[in-house]
C-alpha cells in the first residue's frame, strides 16, 4: 500500500509538471501578443485545463498509456521507474526552455522500464507504433492546418481595416487559446490516468482480483485529481518555455495567433477522438510553423526549430534508458533487503 501510495503521489507530480512544462503551448503567443498578461494567461489556461472535466467522459487515450506494457510484467517498481524518469526528463529540458513532449517521456519510460523487466517482448507494439507514427505526423499536421488557416483567414480579412482587424483578433484569440488549453486538458492528464489506473489495477490484483486490465473499472476520484493537478501546473507557469514558443520560432501576431492555436486544438481533439497519444508541444509547435511560413520560409527561425526536432527524437530513448536503469536499481536495492 505504501508503494502505491507513493506512485500515486508521483504521477501526480508528474501531471504537475506536466502542466506547467506544457503551459507554454497554450499561453505562448497569447502572452506574446500581448493579448493577456503572463498572470491572467496562465489562469486562463488552467481554468480550461480543468473545465476538460466536464467534456471527455471517454478515457481512450489513458486507455493506450495502460496498455503499453505486457499485463504479466507490471509491477510497482516498473510503474516507479517509469514515472521517475519521466519527472525527471520533464525537469531537466524544462531548465533548460526546451518545448519537449511529456508525453513522450512517460512512453518511453513505460518502454524502457518493461523491456528491463521483460525483454521487448515485454512491450504491446500497437500503442507504441501508433505513439511514433502521430509523434512525426501531428507537427505536420498542425503545419500544414496552420497553413490553411491563415491563408484562408488573410483571404476574408484583407478588406478589413488593420486597427479593427487586429482588435477582432485579440479577442478570437482569447478563445482559440481556450480551445488549446482544453484539448491540451483532456489530453495530457489522461495519461497521468493511464498511468496511476495500472498502479490501481496491480494493486487489486495483489488483493486477489482476477479482473484482467481491460474488464477493470477507473475510479471516479482518478480523472478529477488528473485534471486539477494538471491545472495546479499550468497555473505555476513555465515561462522558461514561453520564451521559446512565443518568440525564437517565429513572430506572432493576434491573427497568427489565432490561426496557430486553432489548428493546433483541431488536431488534438481529433486525436483524443481517436485515442492516439500525441505531444501538444510537437503539434503546437507545428502550428506555428506553418503559421509563419504563410509570410515566407525564412520567417521561421530553422535553427531553433531543428533544435527541437532534435530534443523530440531523443525524448523516447532516453526516457526509456533512464528508466531501464532505474529499474534494475530498484530491483536491485529490493534483492539486498
Amino acid at each position: 500500500m505504501l508503494l502505491l501510495s507513493i506512485i500515486i503521489i508521483l504521477a501526480l507530480v508528474f501531471d504537475f509538471t506536466n502542466g506547467f512544462h506544457d503551459a507554454a503551448n497554450s499561453i505562448a503567443t497569447i502572452v506574446s501578443t500581448k493579448v493577456l498578461t503572463p498572470f491572467l494567461a496562465v489562469l486562463w489556461a488552467a481554468a480550461f485545463n480543468f473545465i476538460a472535466f466536464f467534456v471527455f467522459k471517454e478515457h481512450k487515450v489513458a486507455g493506450a498509456i495502460a496498455g503499453i506494457v505486457s499485463s504479466e510484467l507490471i509491477s510497482y517498481h516498473l510503474i516507479l521507474a517509469a514515472t521517475v524518469a519521466a519527472i525527471f526528463w520533464n525537469l531537466l529540458t524544462w531548465y533548460y526552455g526546451i518545448p519537449s513532449s511529456s508525453s513522450h517521456t512517460l512512453i518511453g519510460g513505460l518502454a524502457g522500464a518493461a523491456i528491463a523487466a521483460g525483454g521487448f517482448a515485454g512491450v504491446n507494439s500497437a500503442p507504441i507504433i501508433k505513439a511514433v507514427v502521430f509523434m512525426v505526423l501531428s507537427p505536420f499536421i498542425g503545419l500544414i492546418l496552420g497553413f490553411i488557416v491563415t491563408i484562408f483567414v488573410v483571404t476574408i480579412s484583407k478588406k478589413s481595416k488593420p486597427y479593427r482587424a487586429e482588435k477582432r483578433f485579440k479577442r478570437f484569440q482569447l478563445i482559440s487559446s481556450a480551445a488549446l488549453s482544453l484539448a491540451h486538458g483532456g489530453g495530457d492528464s489522461q495519461k497521468t490516468m493511464g498511468l496511476i489506473f495500472t498502479a490501481l489495477w496491480f494493486y487489486s490484483k495483489t488483493q486477489g482480483n482476477n479482473q484482467g486490465l481491460d474488464a477493470f473499472k477507473m475510479p471516479d476520484w482518478l480523472p478529477l485529481s488528473c485534471y486539477a493537478a494538471i491545472a495546479l501546473g499550468t497555473m505555476s507557469g513555465g515561462w522558461r518555455i514561453v520564451k521559446t514558443m512565443g518568440n525564437r520560432i517565429t513572430k506572432v501576431t493576434p491573427l497568427e495567433g489565432v490561426c496557430a492555436e486553432s489548428a493546433g486544438a483541431l488536431t488534438i481533439f481529433l486525436t483524443v477522438l481517436l485515442g492516439i497519444p500525441v505531444s501538444t508541444t510537437h503539434t503546437i509547435t507545428g502550428s506555428i510553423i506553418g503559421v509563419g511560413a504563410t509570410k515566407r520560409l525564412s520567417a521561421v527561425r530553422w535553427g531553433v526549430t531543428i533544435g527541437l526536432v532534435w530534443a523530440w527524437v531523443l525524448t523516447i530513448p532516453v526516457s526509456a534508458l533512464i528508466a531501464m536503469l532505474l529499474y534494475w536499481i530498484l530491483n536491485f536495492a529490493s534483492f539486498l533487503s
